[in-house]
């Protein structure tokens, strides 16, 4: 085992890395390594769209397992598109597919001595009548029922995330989010966001107690 520890992220949108011409749109993943020692490496395979399903289908996780190692972590925060019922080669059912595909994930990283760590989908600004609303509330069951078949490690980000727009309220909240940009986008975060929620991850991972856990700045 290297001394260097990777975090490998297998996500979507919210999380990837994105081009500077895109700026200020950025994922939390582009963030995350100020929060952590030097000796971890953030292996960012977050790639917008990517459901669960798809995500394995078009081999981005195989990628990843193709080089994952003992030691390593693989960080997963799937929901926001295997929700898409629109969009059929998405779509996963929270309580079936999606499940199946998720332990997927886990039982790759474990052949390869790996520890997966699993993240609730992360919240949207999703604000009605005074209060910020749990999106995607099959998924992220569904993934703590997982967690705990499967005796993995989980990060309830979903409530993490809308406990702390809660806590800064709707004016500060939507300058996270490119809504703040362009007018229309809830989804999606700004730098600012992005940093945010990678903060939040961080402290997340610290509430762990995990060997890592010391490895949070």
């Amino acid at each position: 085992m290297n001394d260097t520890i990777k975090f490998y992220l297998a996500s979507d949108s919210t999380v990837q890395t994105y081009q500077k011409s895109e700026a200020p749109q950025a994922g939390w993943g582009q963030f995350i390594a100020n929060y952590l020692d030097d000796t971890i490496e953030v292996c960012n395979h977050a790639i917008g769209g990517r459901s669960t399903k798809t995500f394995i289908s078009e081999g981005h996780l195989q990628k990843i397992l193709d080089e994952i190692g003992e030691g390593d972590y693989l960080f997963v925060q799937m929901g926001h598109n295997d929700s898409t019922k629109i969009r059929p080669e998405r779509y996963t059912d929270p309580y079936d597919d999606y499940k199946k595909y998720l332990k997927q994930y886990i039982e790759g990283a474990r052949k390869n001595r790996a520890i997966p760590i699993l993240i609730t989908p992360v919240g949207r600004l999703h604000y009605v009548n005074g209060e910020f609303l749990r999106d995607f509330g099959d998924y992220c069951n569904a993934m703590k029922e997982v967690a705990e078949e499967e005796s993995v490690l989980l990060i309830d980000l979903m409530k993490s995330s809308i406990d702390y727009y809660s806590s800064i309220g709707y004016k500060q909240a939507s300058n996270l989010f490119m809504i703040s940009i362009n007018g229309e986008d809830c989804t999606h975060f700004t730098e600012q966001g992005a940093n945010e929620i990678a903060k939040l991850v961080s402290i997340e991972i610290k509430n762990l107690q995990i060997g890592v856990s010391k490895l949070v700045k």
